[in-house]
């Protein structure tokens, strides 16, 4: 009973808040099928499908469906990709690309939530999804090169590091601009190397720390 209500919840989320911005009908059925509430605290599943993001351990967030959904939209994922996620947080994003894409490898720089972000993937039969703990601001190295990256945090600048383990003719996808509020930039990369950038208007991150991103501030 209860998993229907969250079901009930879920499809109103997709149809109310994500279908009035994003048409790609593939990101539409995965967050239709992904449980978000398995993905959060507890003490804010009640709140797992309203579109506003969620407090997670160690200071860090669940970013809200509307802006995950933009963000893999944006990604334009067809199916046979391998993906290096930025960030695995929750590990609800890392889920929803698990079923768009053909592999995914998810940074986390947080042991804590690493573990707790595979261990939920784990409980949904999310199998394509591999979960590793370094910075990710860095990229993965030991993955790459890669189709899509897609950065769940803001960055000052895009890091050279990604751009160099995207694939030709792959696309990243990453917030870029201040510590709290960043514009979305999408990174295509050409066939000869080429980089064209673009920006999808504006969002708010918590901040991609790292060696290629911005100090810690809680050290």
């Amino acid at each position: 009973m209860e998993e229907e209500r969250y079901r009930v919840l879920r499809e109103r989320m997709v149809d109310q808040q994500i279908r009035l911005e994003v048409r790609d009908a593939r990101v539409l059925a995965a967050m239709r099928a992904v449980p978000r509430h398995r993905f959060v605290p507890e003490c804010e599943r009640a709140f797992a499908y309203d579109n506003r993001p969620l407090p997670l351990a160690c200071g860090q967030t669940i970013s809200q469906p509307l802006m995950v959904a933009l963000m893999l939209e944006a990604a334009r994922l067809e199916g046979p990709e391998r993906v290096l996620e930025v960030g695995a947080g929750s590990g609800y994003q890392a889920a929803v690309l698990g079923r768009l894409a053909a592999r995914v490898v998810a940074v986390e720089r947080l042991p804590e939530l690493a573990e707790s972000a595979a261990a939920a993937l784990r409980d949904v039969g999310i199998g394509n999804v591999e979960v590793v703990t370094g910075d990710g601001s860095l990229g993965w190295p030991p993955g790459a090169p890669y189709d899509r990256i897609l950065v769940a945090a803001g960055g000052h600048e895009v890091p050279d590091a990604l751009v160099e383990q995207l694939a030709p003719g792959g696309v990243l996808v990453i917030p870029v601009g201040g510590r709290t509020e960043q514009t979305l930039t999408v990174v295509t990369k050409g066939a000869d190397g080429s980089v064209l950038v673009r920006n999808h208007g504006p969002c708010a991150f918590v901040p991609l720390i790292g060696a290629a991103g911005w100090p810690d501030a809680s050290v």
